[in-house]
């Protein structure tokens, strides 16, 4: 009997293919296929066998050959796609084969893949630690998640910097693998991964661990993956992509720093993991742990409002909370940036032999090259942003394109030869500390300087031996990371993020900071962090010195409130990008129209050029849209999308994205 099967593909169109199939059946639906498309071949995935084929029957393709020796995506794998694929306005398609192995989308490689193996990937050196003794808020947690398990039930854990957070995790998650269930453990970034899945494995030593995320190999990737999907591996530990990991015995989810934006993709697919694993467990009746310090305004909310469960850890274990205190800056006395006393403290605390830490969020040397006889400047050609001086491979370098161009000689405008490098970058501060204490072991920390494999884990191996003084670098630095040995930690330019222009530059700043100052001070002795500013007595750092996480949150929600932000309102952004910033707006303009055309409580503003109107080459302009209902505004994007995808065509190329975490 021939009959129909739906496929998937990776195209950006928002239907499947309909194909032959001799005796396909139910237990197709989920399989990966080989089928003809126009003149290649293409991987997809079977995901209906529909009655009734949406084209005529002698235009139909014959597949060519089902993967059987893969096993298939399961029901309520493909549900969480396709409720992504639905709420994300993204192509199903394009959405089910991004979230598999690179291995599995390409003809040639998913014919060679036999399924997961057999051996158990345990670590032979890893042995069962101690297991501490929980406090009485930490055990309050442990029970509270503990009799979720096998519903739905949604917590947040707010808890402090050293509260033990952690530990939290691994005794709900020795719980759940009791019961022979999986455990999803989702963190926002790679440099945290490694760490995290030693103190897994040393938890869990007969466990099979299994990581996911963007460092690995291809085929490790693959079989890890299928190691998940098989129920080999019993914990998968993985960043924003993971979520969409077929597990069949899933029990729990735990996402860690769960208001970190890594957390949200912000091209092509723009999901947000954290939100998605709240689905996720919906569907598949499993708790889910958001754990920050410093949680999102829309957990926090949530929390407070009664749909998560508020679990808190108020208080550090065995050490007090570090103190924070703010330095005055007066650029004329300040070394290189840095203010006098900022250098006493880091100089007494080297005296009693402890490390120090600073911490500036922006590598390179400095910002930008700058000629003082006629102005000139290192912009970027193809951006509208500087180019940033490296000084370790002498280079100007754009931080949003890639471009690489070499330091001029000279001024290209005027032939000065004196050009002035302006601002600090990682590199400049590196140097300044190196001048100003050169029996110190300075060791700088940012993207430029772990670029080598296993380069991160070498040097966190040589502070936890102590054979660092002070450490410099950026945001790497701030998250979930112990520092046993550091006692101060100086922050500087933290005030280039007091007035941006979008409404979430205060929150990100606080949770930054609170971040950063958690490094300081991990176990008997109270740390000290100095935030160096200009503006001392600003709101938000007085609120920092408090340490009161829930104040400063109410007194943001209250102004979300009454300012109509997120997240009491529900935002999309239509995003354009052409050759010339005109098309791109003329395309929005089109846009707002067909969207008035439409029905539904959705308030449509005007569009304006991106913040960074340039970027590699192509110049970007938005439109927001914005309503009261989550439902209305899906209703609307529906609409509106198909709408624009038969309007005519326009040289912009455009994107939606829902829940924009930066406008």
């Amino acid at each position: 009997m021939k009959r129909v099967v739906r496929v998937a593909l990776d195209v950006p169109l928002s239907h499947a293919f309909d194909y032959r199939l001799e005796e396909a059946c139910t237990e197709d639906i989920g399989c990966l296929t080989i089928v003809p498309f126009g003149r290649r071949t293409a991987v997809g995935v079977i995901i209906d066998l529909p009655h009734v084929a949406g084209v005529e029957p002698a235009r139909l393709r014959t597949v060519s050959r089902v993967v059987r020796n893969v096993p298939r995506l399961e029901p309520g794998d493909l549900k969480l796609l396709r409720f992504a694929s639905d709420y994300y306005q993204y192509p199903l398609g394009q959405a089910v084969l991004g979230s598999l192995p690179l291995r599995l989308r390409r003809v040639r490689s998913v014919m060679r893949v036999t399924g997961a193996r057999c051996h158990t990937n345990i670590h032979a050196s890893a042995e069962a630690i101690a297991v501490p003794k929980l406090t009485s808020t930490q055990t309050e947690a442990v029970e509270a998640i503990c009799a979720g398990i096998g519903r739905f039930a949604p917590f947040l854990l707010l808890g402090v910097t050293g509260s033990g957070k952690t530990e939290v995790y691994l005794r709900v998650a020795e719980a759940v693998l009791d019961r022979g269930l999986q455990v999803l453990l989702l963190v926002p970034e790679i440099a945290l991964t490694p760490q995290l899945e030693a103190m897994v494995q040393a938890r869990f030593p007969d466990t099979r661990i299994a990581s996911l995320h963007s460092g690995l190999q291809e085929s490790d990737r693959l079989e890890n993956w299928l190691a998940a999907q098989s129920g080999a591996a019993r914990v998968v530990l993985g960043t924003r992509l993971a979520v969409f990991t077929p597990m069949p015995q899933l029990g729990l989810i735990v996402v860690d720093e769960e208001h970190d934006g890594s957390l949200k993709q912000t091209e092509g697919f723009c999901y947000s993991a954290r939100d998605l694993a709240v689905s996720r467990a919906h569907q598949r009746d499993v708790p889910v742990v958001l754990g920050s310090a410093t949680p999102s305004l829309e957990s926090y909310h949530n929390a407070t409002n009664g749909r998560y469960r508020l679990l808190e850890l108020p208080e550090r274990i065995n050490a007090r909370p570090p103190r924070i205190d703010c330095i005055a800056l007066d650029r004329r006395h300040a070394a290189r940036g840095i203010a006098p006393q900022l250098l006493d403290a880091i100089g007494e605390c080297l005296s009693r032999r402890e490390q120090a830490m600073v911490f500036i969020n922006r590598r390179g040397y400095a910002p930008v090259l700058r000629c003082r006889h006629c102005g000139w400047f290192s912009g970027c050609d193809r951006c509208s942003a500087q180019l940033v001086l490296h000084r370790t491979t002498p280079r100007l370098h754009c931080h949003h394109c890639g471009h690489v161009r070499p330091v001029p000689s000279a001024c290209p405008e005027c032939g000065e030869p004196n050009l002035s490098a302006l601002g600090q970058g990682t590199q400049r501060i590196e140097e300044a500390l190196c001048n100003h204490f050169p029996d110190a072991r300075v060791l700088r920390i940012d993207r430029d300087s772990t670029r080598r494999r296993n380069a991160w884990s070498d040097m966190r191996e040589r502070i936890r031996r102590r054979e660092v003084d002070i450490l410099v670098g950026t945001q790497m630095l701030a998250k979930g990371h112990d520092f046993p040995h550091l006692a101060l930690v100086s922050v500087l330019n933290s005030d280039s993020l007091l007035y941006s222009s979008d409404f979430r530059a205060p929150e990100r700043l606080y949770a930054l900071l609170m971040q950063v100052a958690g490094r300081a001070g991990r176990r008997d002795a109270q740390g000290q962090v100095l935030i160096q500013t200009e503006y001392p007595e600003h709101p938000l750092y007085a609120t920092l010195r408090l340490q009161d996480v829930r104040q400063f949150a109410d007194r943001l929600l209250t102004e979300r409130r009454q300012a109509r932000f997120p997240p009491f309102v529900h935002q999309a952004l239509l995003r354009a990008e052409a050759r010339e910033v005109g098309t791109a707006l003329g395309f929005l303009d089109e846009a707002k129209q067909i969207g008035g055309t439409l029905s539904g409580d959705v308030q449509i503003f005007d569009p304006v050029p991106a913040l960074l109107v340039r970027l590699a080459g192509r110049e970007r302009a938005q439109l927001l849209v914005q309503s009261d209902s989550r439902t209305s505004l899906q209703a609307f994007l529906r609409a509106w999308r198909g709408r624009l995808a038969q309007a005519k065509t326009s040289p912009a190329r455009w994107a939606l994205e829902v829940d924009p975490l930066e406008l």
